[in-house]
């Protein structure tokens, strides 16, 4: 990619101490900012001894405050515990603005953290109306599925 630039900064690492004393770690590497998707993008490692895994909301928060930015225009997934427990790795991505992350984030990222309402119905009503739909032809098939609704 031209336009994605890899920055030389050092690993950010921000070490928490929580109320329940066990210290958590938050370190940061491959660094990217990338400038056509408008976001910083990262590989986020998370190092919890004797603690369950972060929740994303907290990650979120932490991230947040470590990159100057707001809560909103943070995404986090694709965390995995390393065997063993103690060590989580994710992917995390920050967005210059709402805006943008709504325009590029996947749309069940969008449904997690809140910025988009799940889709309603369930699937067997999704099923009988592409089969009522598959029994029209042309501008009475997108009527049927315009007032299906």
């Amino acid at each position: 990619m031209p336009n994605a630039s890899r920055s030389r900064q050092l690993p950010f690492i921000l070490s928490i101490n929580m109320a329940d004393a066990a210290t958590v770690t938050i370190r940061t590497r491959k660094f990217l900012t990338n400038r056509l998707l408008q976001r910083k993008q990262m590989v986020v490692d998370v190092i919890h001894p004797g603690r369950a895994t972060v929740p994303k909301e907290e990650l979120r928060e932490k991230l947040a405050k470590m990159y100057k930015s707001n809560k909103e225009v943070v995404s986090v997934f694709g965390f995995k515990t390393h065997f063993g427990g103690g060590k989580t790795t994710g992917f995390a991505l920050i967005y210059d603005s709402v805006e943008s992350l709504k325009k590029f984030e996947p749309k069940y990222r969008l449904v997690r953290i809140g910025l988009a309402e799940a889709p309603k119905g369930g699937r067997k009503q999704r099923k009988e109306k592409k089969n009522r739909a598959k029994k029209l032809r042309g501008t009475k098939k997108s009527k049927a599925a315009a007032g299906k609704k």
